[in-house]
């Protein structure tokens, strides 16, 4: 081969090589990873919410918790804006002197233990009792009953996130069908179970079945925001189904008002 086709040769197969590591450089840098959305309440002119696995957990703990305890759509936008501010809807393990967990509840305060106020369900049921022995608590804006509760130093922090703890609400209490979805998730295998996850946060051990739609949407919601640590891989009601592959809510011809889901260890799937 003369030195020229050499040259030439060579050129070609530097090209290849650059091509194919700029792509995969591009793929792992664009590809999307596991998340959550949540569609924005119509009106309010903002735009669709996103949310990390971790945080959508952590979100579905706190509106479960609110179901279980019966308490009005309004003290779960409370309580998601209070934990936004507060942790990102993150369980910290630590924060200012003595504060942890989603609201960073202090134990000296009289929240708890420390391995209660780092319990999101121990923690979502105590928001909301102290919610509950605010005056005028179910008429007082969002911002004005999180700040009753937390007695926080810079008070008007919990109103930027009104918009999005609403969103996040109403989808998680049934208020909205189908708002609430998870995508790109790797469902491999269940760190809890569900029954007794579901006792805990909803009060029941049974969630498939009948149901009327806001609660049929709660559940359903609920489960697609757990499916990681539940192993979740597709949840129908409503005419509609969420899978994991797809990461999406599609029409289904399922009946409406049963709820059906299935999970890694069932044999279907």
């Amino acid at each position: 081969m003369s030195s020229a086709r050499l040259g030439v040769a060579v050129g070609v197969i530097l090209l290849l090589v650059i091509g194919s590591a700029a792509g995969w450089y591009v793929y792992r840098i664009v590809k999307p990873g596991p998340g959550c959305t949540v569609t924005a309440v119509s009106g309010t002119g903002s735009g669709d919410y996103t949310l990390t696995t971790t945080q959508a957990d952590n979100a579905a703990t706190i509106a479960g918790v609110g179901l279980r305890m019966g308490v009005p759509d309004h003290a779960v936008s409370v309580a998601i804006a209070t934990a936004l501010q507060e942790s990102q809807l993150v369980n910290l393990s630590s924060g200012d002197r003595d504060s942890a967990g989603l609201f960073q509840q202090r134990p000296s305060e009289g929240w708890g233990t420390y391995s209660q106020v780092v319990d999101p369900v121990h923690a979502s049921t105590a928001f909301y009792e102290h919610l509950r022995q605010q005056p005028g608590w179910m008429t007082i804006s969002i911002t004005q009953a999180a700040q009753r509760v937390q007695h926080s130093a810079t008070p008007e922090a919990y109103a930027k996130w009104e918009p999005e703890a609403r969103a996040v609400a109403s989808a998680l209490t049934g208020e909205r069908a189908a708002a609430l979805s998870c995508h790109n998730l790797a469902i491999t295998t269940a760190t809890a179970t569900l029954r007794s996850t579901a006792l805990a946060e909803l009060g029941t051990p049974s969630i498939s079945g009948s149901d009327g739609p806001a609660r049929g949407w709660a559940f359903s919601s609920w489960l697609v925001a757990h499916a990681v640590r539940l192993g979740v891989k597709q949840v129908t009601f409503g005419g509609e189904t969420w899978t994991a592959s797809s990461g999406k809510w599609s029409p289904a011809s399922a009946a409406k008002d049963i709820l059906s889901l299935r999970t890694v260890a069932d044999p279907r799937s």
